[in-house]
């Protein structure tokens, strides 16, 4: 037997290989771009003490019989017991329509005139369910004329490539048509990235900031038919060997119809993440009339809240068309073919898991990212207020390190001098600028005094705080505690992110990061001025950052849950609960600087705000029982505890171990 095949570099192509190379005997040839003769001779290696078999042929879709030299044609001519054409542009989102003609339909005819030149036995055309267009409902395997195929140049070129077969190949044909290919059901190998892959990333946003158990609201969308890589190729060699079956076309797909927030919940449940529970029937969605629906997403607006929002989750957008695909596809004529052969579709529950666990080992965006705090930081300036203890000294420590030029700021000298003679003993470089943040014209001075010397910052980090536990019963006359609180982490905080903004506008870049407590998500008792002060910083950094979106400056809220430092000192109760280190809070500043999020924030956080969101009234209870098992401390009462008086009861210390990170 004798072999051609094109695409072979490709995806589906080097897996076809792989079975021929397995269950069939003779020479395969395999025409190879010249861009691609590295990939090939990548792919030899795979392919071990077999490589000699597999022979490349130089030459191009875009050329006459592909463009293979004539001393080639004759050397194989002849031969060729099976010729399989997979080369081509698979791809929905790719809309460049002249690519897709040449690559799709004047290659499938290319290759047809090089079958013909070599006298190919049979033409075996690798073509998509895509060639059915949008084609509401049912489309069997002997359809072709009823497609309709909307206004997408994949769709139209992927149906005009068959045209071409059917109607002008002299040779014998056989045409096939898979799903939506994915990776290999045992191994989970894969270097596509399309299909039910898009969702992926927005699947680990999801794992990462919301518990697995808790359900969420989505859209069900049409139908999907997902087939895995090494059915496909298994299909395609055995019906290709099997006689009489010329001119037939297959389905090489999932008998199995499902839709795609069927599809997003079974890769939720292999990643960890929450499900779809309750879903939206998007057909519902096509009451609004079609040019509308255009003009609409056409808006330069709505076009660009729609482009970030995917972009961030790392959704095509052209994904979107076909949300609500209507196609199912009947395959009774390849299941015939494939009967006895133990050749079937897998279920995708079957293998998700191992596709989800493949792409996040390999194919993961962020693991091609620099995600170490060096690549952030290195020769950037970074501003940290509150750093002459606690985060703030942890985190100028660990940005002096990576490589940052630290600016470290507090009220106290000596501190600020101890901190920076640690920075650069550790090999970092530090300056220090003395300030109180609570002070309007300090922060003035501050801000003028550093665009000066540095001509701005990178990064400007808000951690400089004050904290105070106090019920408001015992408030009553302490309005002061409202006001100076206030003044430091709302007033002084802002003060430095107007200061610091026009130079940030107009470098077209920068990020601000506002340390805000856990207490602004979960609304615990006792810290009504501390979490009233941070809930403004974070309202306003939700207001402030959309108008600055265009000019590349990020403002990332921080969470912190509680935290061993000076700052929480007055309150001996928390010396017999658990706490967080400043090294764990300036992890996660670090972090940050890293991956530039909107907010970072503990599932604890987020389950509390998604509570107080959800059962107002039961969460209030709930805390109205904790104000009165956790009391006040001597120190809010304006007294001197015994030191007995400072051992919280064992009720509270059990409630605090399990809430670890809560302000009580």
């Amino acid at each position: 037997m004798g072999y051609l095949v094109t695409g072979g570099t490709g995806f589906v192509g080097r897996h076809l290989i792989d079975d021929l190379i397995k269950n069939r005997k003779g020479t395969i040839y395999v025409l190879v771009r010249p861009s691609s003769k590295a990939k090939f001779k990548a792919l030899s290696a795979r392919w071990g003490a077999e490589a000699e078999r597999v022979v490349p042929l130089s030459g191009d879709l875009s050329k006459k019989r592909l463009g293979v030299a004539p001393a080639d044609i004759a050397r194989i001519k002849g031969k060729i017991d099976h010729l399989f054409h997979l080369a081509a542009i698979y791809d929905i989102t790719n809309e460049d329509e002249a690519a897709q003609m040449t690559a799709n339909v004047e290659g499938t005819r290319h290759a047809l005139e090089l079958g013909e030149a070599v006298k190919a036995g049979c033409f075996h055309h690798v073509s998509s369910i895509a060639a059915a267009g949008l084609f509401p409902g049912w489309w069997r395997e002997d359809m072709f004329e009823q497609w309709e195929g909307g206004d997408h140049p994949y769709f139209a070129t992927k149906h005009a490539s068959e045209a071409v077969v059917r109607e002008e190949a002299k040779l014998p044909w056989r045409i096939y048509r898979p799903g939506v290919v994915v990776g290999h059901s045992v191994t989970g190998e894969t270097d596509k990235i399309d299909g039910p892959y898009v969702f992926f990333r927005m699947l680990k946003k999801l794992r990462r900031f919301i518990p697995s158990w808790l359900s969420l609201i989505g859209i069900e969308g049409g139908f999907l038919n997902i087939v895995p890589v090494d059915f496909v190729t298994g299909a395609l060699d055995h019906i290709a060997h099997k006689p009489k079956l010329n001119k037939q076309t297959f389905h090489l797909t999932n008998p199995e119809h499902l839709r795609v927030g069927q599809i997003l919940n079974i890769f939720a449940r292999a990643a960890g993440a929450p499900e779809f529970t309750v879903r939206i029937d998007a057909r519902m969605f096509a009451i609004i009339p079609k040019g509308l629906r255009d003009s609409l997403m056409r808006l330069p607006p709505v076009k660009s809240i729609v482009e970030s929002v995917l972009g961030d989750l790392g959704i095509p957008r052209a994904t979107l068309k076909f949300f609500n695909y209507p196609t199912r596809f009947d395959n009774r004529d390849a299941e015939k073919a494939l009967a006895g052969s133990g050749i079937t579709c897998p279920p995708l529950e079957s293998y998700a898991g191992f596709l989800w666990d493949y792409w996040e080992r390999h194919l993961d965006p962020a693991l091609f990212t620099d995600h170490s705090l060096t690549g952030a930081v290195k020769g950037k300036t970074v501003l940290i207020t509150g750093a002459s203890s606690g985060i703030g000294y942890a985190t100028a420590m660990k940005v002096g390190a990576a490589g940052g030029r630290v600016i470290i700021v507090a009220r106290d000298p000596e501190k600020l001098a101890a901190t920076k003679a640690e920075i650069e003993d550790a090999g970092g470089e530090a300056y220090v600028y003395s300030a109180d943040v609570a002070d309007m014209a300090s922060c003035d001075m501050l801000v003028a005094q550093v665009v000066k010397d540095h001509g701005g910052v990178d990064v400007l980090v808000n951690n400089a705080g004050r904290s105070i536990r106090r019920s408001v019963h015992l408030s009553y006359d302490r309005f002061h505690d409202f006001e100076r609180t206030m003044q430091l982490n709302y007033f002084g905080s802002l003060r430095l992110i107007m200061g610091f903004l026009p130079a940030m506008v107009e470098r077209n870049r920068g990020q601000i990061i506002n340390i805000l407590s856990i207490g602004v998500q979960v609304n615990q008792p006792r810290f009504s001025a501390y979490v009233a002060s941070k809930s403004a910083l974070g309202a306003f950094t939700r207001c402030a950052q959309p108008e600055f979106h265009h000019n590349n400056i990020v403002f990332t809220n921080i969470y912190m849950p509680l935290v061993k430092t000076p700052m929480i000192a007055p309150t001996k109760m928390y010396d017999n609960v658990p706490t967080l280190s400043p090294n764990d809070a300036a992890n996660m500043i670090c972090e940050g600087i890293i991956e530039r999020p909107k907010r970072i924030a503990t599932r604890l956080g987020t389950f509390g705000e998604m509570l107080w969101a959800i059962a107002p009234n039961i969460t209030n209870i709930m805390f109205n029982t904790t104000f009165r098992l956790f009391p006040d401390s001597a120190a809010a009462k304006g007294e001197t505890a015994a030191p007995s008086e400072n051992q919280p009861s064992n009720e509270a210390v059990a409630l605090a171990a399990l809430t670890r990170g809560l302000h009580w």
